[in-house]
């Protein structure tokens, strides 16, 4: 019987998908990959586009294609068969990588074609694409002695091998958690939907009462709203020691980081670089680990005074208000909560009643439809679990522009977080257009009681910011798979496509169309906006200079972080005394759930986030200067920035759109943070 795996006629075959598929699909399309690039590599004559450049991306989408299904089923079904099969695989895919990134044949010719006379002639972006390309070979390791590129190759097994273990251990640890209580006093305060869910989890193991968990849609309602502060207090430390020493030794992620951090710092000497920083700013549009630090450093100080602020206006009304003479790590979001409601008349579990899913995704439609001429509607394919729904986006003549997943709530076996991927980029080849898929997910909470789902506003912004990465790849018009959508795109560019659809949740004529209450069917009222609108920037000044902790944190730690004579939480410690106004408990490990750095791919890169927003903010100026719903604007974001892809640097892309560099003025602005704030 026919693998499914190894099945690109169409959509991915879920539902027909087995772990025991994978091993052999993987193996097979290795095999055929390296027999495909023994042929191009020793083929007679001078490299060409077609014969050459076309064929090599044929080989290795085929094994891309099916390793993404195989790498996202593990992130969002994940079971003990599954991750086997997913860890039995992963050295197979990282070897035939690196081998490739090592082939100085294939090195060699990607030379000859960019040397040919016929090279200047090729589009722009194939010429980026083969640029890319020859940089890719340097940081692969082609240039290196025969026995550094056994090191190199080995070194990268094991770095994904630590990666994936990293967050395996993250996730059992969070799936291993539940507090059951049986006292409904301490309940005080929590959301009604959020207390039934927990009655439901107690009910399914036969238990009376309820039960607590990690996962986002209960562990964050429990921190802002329980008044019972025992409770908060051992959940917030369940959280913040999950994958440490203070659990069970074989998910303790504190060796693994300082395996990770050696192992990357020895990829750095091998490529000749001095640390690790340098080889992750090596695609990136930052120059220098020091252009980042200043930059990061620039940021806290324009910050820290509101951040202080923010912390000081806490305090005073915890003491005042709430008679709490300390306010300790697992009392902040809870006091900020009781904050926000006396100075602003609101809480954001009133405003989550008008955000039932189906609403919201009809306004994120909306918005779409409108700013870039298309058209989104459900359509059928095959799931990994009946609550995913699929959606096509169709341009105005109603041909097929792309099509996504929708995966929104949150489960056991299934990682937090929200992120997008891709199941196949645009590509067209011999004349045939193959469109781009892309997989959508998030960790709401799910139905509960015959409702429809409820997002809280962080939500539908979370939301749009994950279908904002969606749309650089679903609406590309590149049709070369390496600078299609995000492919070729600076990391730390990356995320403007996706914070620019943030802004868009706080304007009136975007959020009005898209609520409707739970209790009345009204839509949420002008008055209730205004004061949204107005606690905006609650606390912004300690929510940036957190992340500008995080961004310091990872970038201090590939770059002039001392292993050997230092401690990866007191270099922590050290940053938070520089920038951070809120400083947890000395038992609080943030470095061994810190996935993005330690199990994702930004490693000295989480920094990416404050300098797209630069970008981001400075080009949502336009949409505020012509119309937060000009179709004639969005023609133009869709053309000169989500449609180019990575065809071109991102700084061309952005004056492209902006007439003009980016300013940092608009990002202050947008936080409050500017003198009269």
């Amino acid at each position: 019987m026919e693998n499914p795996l190894t099945d690109f006629s169409s959509l991915p075959r879920f539902a027909d998908i087995r772990p025991e598929h994978v091993l052999p699909a993987i193996e097979s399309l290795v095999a055929q990959g390296r027999e495909a690039i023994e042929s191009l590599a020793t083929a007679p004559g001078e490299p060409a586009w077609e014969g050459f450049v076309e064929p090599l991306e044929t080989a290795n989408e085929r094994l891309a294609r099916a390793w993404s299904q195989v790498s996202h089923l593990n992130a969002v079904v994940n079971s003990p068969a599954l991750r086997e099969a997913y860890n039995a695989a992963l050295p197979r895919v990282t070897q035939f990588s690196t081998e490739q990134s090592q082939d100085l044949r294939l090195y060699g010719r990607f030379k000859a074609l960019a040397a040919s006379p016929g090279f200047s002639r090729l589009p722009a972006g194939r010429r980026r694409l083969v640029d890319n390309e020859l940089r890719d070979f340097r940081l692969g390791g082609a240039e290196l002695e025969p026995a550094a590129k056994v090191r190199f190759g080995k070194l990268q097994e094991e770095l994904a091998a630590l990666s994936s273990r990293f967050q395996d251990n993250v996730l059992d640890a969070t799936n291993d958690f539940a507090l059951h209580v049986t006292d409904p006093a301490q309940l005080s305060g929590l959301p009604a939907d959020v207390v039934e869910t927990a009655r439901q989890a107690a009910a399914r193991q036969g238990r009376e009462g309820w039960s607590l968990t990690l996962h986002m849609p209960c562990y964050l309602p429990v921190m802002q709203y329980a008044d019972h502060a025992p409770l908060r207090s051992r959940m917030y430390r369940a959280h913040v020691t999950r994958a440490s020493e203070f659990g069970r030794p074989e998910w303790d992620n504190t060796p693994l980081i300082a395996a990770i951090l050696d192992k990357r710092a020895e990829v750095a000497s091998l490529l000749g670089y001095g640390t690790y920083a340098g080889v992750s700013l090596a695609t990136k549009m930052a120059g220098s680990p020091e252009e980042v630090i200043a930059f990061l450093d620039d940021l806290g100080r324009r910050a820290r005074p509101f951040a202080e602020r923010d912390m000081a206006e806490l305090v005073d009304y915890a003491r005042g208000d709430l008679g709490l003479d300390e306010v300790r790590a697992w009392d902040v979001p809870w006091v900020s909560e009781k904050l926000r409601q006396a100075r602003y008349a609101f809480s954001e579990n009133e405003v989550k009643r008008y955000f039932p899913e189906d609403a919201v995704l009809a306004g994120l439609f909306r918005v779409i439809e409108t700013l870039y001429g298309v058209r989104v509607r459900p359509a059928p394919a095959q799931a990994w679990h009946p609550d995913v729904k699929f959606f096509a986006i169709e341009d105005a003549s109603g041909s097929l522009v792309g099509q996504f997943y929708l995966d929104l709530y949150a489960r056991e076996g299934k990682r937090g977080g929200a992120w997008m991927d891709d199941a196949r980029n645009r590509r067209r080849l011999a004349g045939r257009l193959q469109t781009p898929v892309t997989f959508l997910t998030c960790n709401f909470s799910a139905p509960v009681g015959g409702e429809p789902a409820f997002l809280t506003h962080r939500e539908v912004i979370t939301l749009f910011h994950e279908f904002g990465h969606g749309l650089h790849q679903l609406l590309t018009r590149v049709d070369d798979l390496g600078v299609s959508g995000i492919a070729g795109v600076e990391w730390d560019a990356v995320e403007l496509p996706s914070q620019i659809m943030e802004n868009f949740c706080w304007e009136w004529d975007v959020v009005s169309p898209m609520s409707r209450n739970g209790d009345t069917g009204e839509r949420l009222p002008r008055a209730l906006f205004d004061k949204l609108v107005a606690a905006r920037n609650f606390q912004s000044g300690m929510q940036f200079v957190r992340q500008i902790e995080f961004a310091l944190f990872d970038m201090h730690l590939h770059h002039d972080f001392d292993r050997a004579g230092d401690s990866v939480q007191a270099l922590l410690e050290r940053v938070r005394r520089q920038v951070a106004v809120v400083h947890p408990p000395d038992w609080n490990r943030f470095a061994n759930q810190f996935s993005h750095v330690f199990g994702g791919g930004y490693a000295a890169g989480y920094y990416s986030y404050k300098w797209a927003e630069v970008l981001s903010a400075d080009a949502f100026g336009a949409f505020e200067e012509e119309g937060v719903l000009n179709p004639a604007t969005g023609a133009r974001f869709r053309d000169e920035v989500l449609g180019v892809g990575g065809s071109r640097p991102a700084l061309e892309s952005f004056v492209a759109f902006r007439g003009r560099e980016p300013r940092m003025d608009a990002l202050l602005r947008h936080n409050g943070m500017t003198a009269t704030a």
